[in-house]
């Protein structure tokens, strides 16, 4: 009997480890079939958890399948504290990719020296794309967007240079008129060199400003080679504050992506990234595990 107990609680510990690793290849499994959509994450989504813990962070996001990162850390050379090696070693170790950066150009200008070190440093960590990701308060006037803008252009040719593509990401209050002028369309487009600076469309601004996407890339055909994915749980009348309390999980609320991405051609898109302003509500990677499933599922998978 004793024997027989013996058999039964090792067969039983065999077949619970079995199972677990049958849970856990099966994991690893869909992490590598979601990583073949090639779908990005802005990490500014994931800010606090990355100030706590960066490794776990990104381990976390290459276990549920993203391939491709946006960064949101950058500064006098360094990204998240890290020199650009070694924290393209960190990634690249975790079977993922940087791909862009998010790096402002301050409203007061950049000297030529401060460009060139940012332009080096991001060379130094292989991405294709460094992106100007917001403007202050303060600084959106006529005389400010147009002054900003000829700064980005110098800054676009200086990272042209070193192989990289400049980028600007929208909010909602680009397309608030001032004295009858839309920024966006009237200022940006027509002010930005097309060939030293890419749009990156955040889908849920421009959304929130009553903009078409599709209308957007027929009127502006290839110069949006950057898409950030984030949802909207309603659909409101334009507004022009940044109110984030809408933002929701990919595919949780009311933007057709799915219909979007039938203009990726014409919108010269090259790659999307996830991001939730709100970080999830409390729960980061519940979110961008629903983001993720939701967009290897529903959206890309045809």
């Amino acid at each position: 009997m004793q024997n027989r107990r013996n058999f039964l609680k090792i067969s039983a510990a065999g077949s619970a480890g079995l199972i677990l690793l049958g849970a856990m290849d099966s994991k690893a499994g869909i992490a590598d079939d979601r990583k073949k959509f090639g779908v990005g994450l802005q990490l500014y989504t994931i800010r606090d958890a990355m100030a706590a813990d960066l490794l776990g962070s990104l381990k976390k996001l290459s276990a549920m399948g993203y391939k491709t990162l946006e960064l949101a850390g950058y500064s006098d050379g360094k990204f998240y504290g890290y020199s650009a090696a070694e924290f393209k070693k960190i990634v690249s170790d975790l079977g993922m990719v940087v791909i862009s950066s998010h790096s402002a150009v301050e409203s007061k200008g950049i000297t030529m020296d401060t460009a060139k070190l940012m332009a080096d440093a991001h060379a130094a960590l292989g991405v294709k794309y460094c992106v100007q990701p917001w403007v202050n308060d303060e600084d959106r006037t006529i005389e400010k967007y147009k002054k900003m803008i000829g700064d980005w252009n110098k800054v676009g040719k200086i990272m042209k240079e070193v192989g990289i593509q400049f980028g600007y990401h929208n909010h909602n209050f680009e397309f608030a008129k001032i004295n009858g002028v839309v920024p966006y369309y009237d200022i940006f487009m027509p002010e930005m060199d097309k060939d030293l600076i890419t749009m990156e469309l955040d889908l849920f601004w421009a959304s929130k400003a009553g903009q078409d996407p599709i209308a957007m890339f027929n009127k502006y055909p290839g110069r949006f080679q950057l898409l950030h994915f984030k949802d909207m749980k309603t659909k409101q009348a334009p507004f022009f504050d940044v109110i984030k309390d809408d933002v929701c999980s990919v595919g949780e609320g009311v933007i057709d992506f799915k219909k979007i991405l039938t203009a990726k051609e014409t919108a010269g898109m090259k790659y999307l990234f996830v991001e939730d302003d709100n970080q999830g509500n409390g729960k980061p990677f519940e979110a961008v595990e629903t983001s993720l499933r939701n967009i290897t599922t529903k959206i890309l998978n045809k």
